[in-house]
């Protein structure tokens, strides 16, 4: 690990001013960050210290929305009574990640911004990595590609997004506020992470200047309806192979509104907007769910060590769906 300064600010403002410094990382639990300095694919100078700033608050704001503070610990966020009546899906999200210990310790704002555990990247001694070497190749193209993407991937970077709390805020609409030297900004989930195209070692939109501030979760009528299913090799402490995040709200019968984000798929929590298409306005039936399901992996590209996934999200989407909906 490199020597580094550290610098604990007093206020949002001054954590900003001190993250303008070359190679400066901010810090909150660590969970992530300390990984990746200690395996030397990380190398900052300056870690600044986000914790004590009052960004660890979970509130519920006058026009009904949660928010949820980028420094607040996984843990708390899934005791949170707010969360647990309103947003179960994120709760069964939070606790399918990881180890009670990490949740301990692990924040809100760090995991969106986790970096992708391809075996390739967090090894350094594989010298083909595009995502930390830029150039320099991808080996999962040619090499294991068991835990990587089918949709969304280039020929750049066929990694994926490892976290599950992302997926539940996929489904959720969560909207991301950042604050940087210009001021505070909003942005959709969907539009914070993005894909590798030709520029894999940028995972999100957030600038390098950019300190994230919260999370904020619209009013949520699918509270009801509700499961995350995650698929993975062992039965805890396993990144997916394949996880669904289903929420959706019945009204005389037939489906009124569902979302649909699938994890360990992509290298960004990716929704499956048509299968959510194809069930609005329909009675939720197995055979209406299997229908819709099917089709979800048309325009995915599987490698030989990941064709799996495209037989095995179908059969996720629907089990998910039908435990959301209470199906039998």
């Amino acid at each position: 690990m490199n020597p580094f300064e550290y610098v604990k600010p007093s206020s949002v403002d001054s954590a900003i001013r001190a993250k303008a410094r070359a190679g400066a990382a901010f810090i909150g639990g660590g969970t992530n960050l300390l990984d990746l300095m200690k395996g030397e694919i990380e190398h900052p100078r300056t870690i600044v210290d986000i914790n004590g700033l009052g960004l660890d608050r979970i509130e519920l704001l006058p026009d009904g929305r949660l928010r949820i503070g980028s420094a607040a610990r996984n843990s708390d966020m899934a005791a949170h009574s707010e969360v647990r009546t309103r947003y179960p899906l994120l709760v069964e999200a939070i606790v399918a990640g990881a180890s009670q210990q990490l949740r301990n310790m692990a924040t809100a704002g760090g995991n969106l911004l986790q970096r992708t555990r391809c075996h390739y990247f967090v090894d350094t001694a594989f010298e083909r990595c595009n995502k930390r070497n830029p150039g320099s190749g991808c080996a999962a193209l040619t090499g294991e590609q068991r835990q990587h993407a089918i949709f969304g991937a280039s020929d750049r970077c066929i990694a994926t997004n490892p976290s599950d709390m992302n997926v539940a805020l996929a489904a959720l609409d969560a909207t991301i506020r950042v604050q940087g030297p210009k001021g505070e900004r909003s942005i959709p989930v969907g539009d914070f992470h993005r894909l590798p195209g030709g520029r894999p070692q940028v995972d999100t939109t957030l600038a390098d200047d950019e300190l994230i501030l919260s999370i904020d979760l619209p009013e949520n009528r699918c509270a009801d309806g509700s499961h995350y299913l995650k698929i993975r090799d062992r039965a805890s402490y396993a990144f997916a192979l394949v996880s669904v995040a289903a929420a959706m709200h019945i009204e005389n019968g037939v489906v009124s509104d569902i979302r649909i984000a699938l994890g360990g798929v992509a290298p960004k929590p990716w929704r499956a907007t048509a299968v959510e298409q194809q069930l609005i306005g329909k009675a939720l039936t197995r055979g209406a769910i299997r229908e819709a399901a099917k089709g979800v992996v048309d325009g995915s590209k599987a490698f030989p060590g990941n064709a799996f996934k495209q037989v095995l999200l179908p059969r996720a989407i629907a089990r998910a769906v039908q435990v959301a909906g209470a199906v039998s």
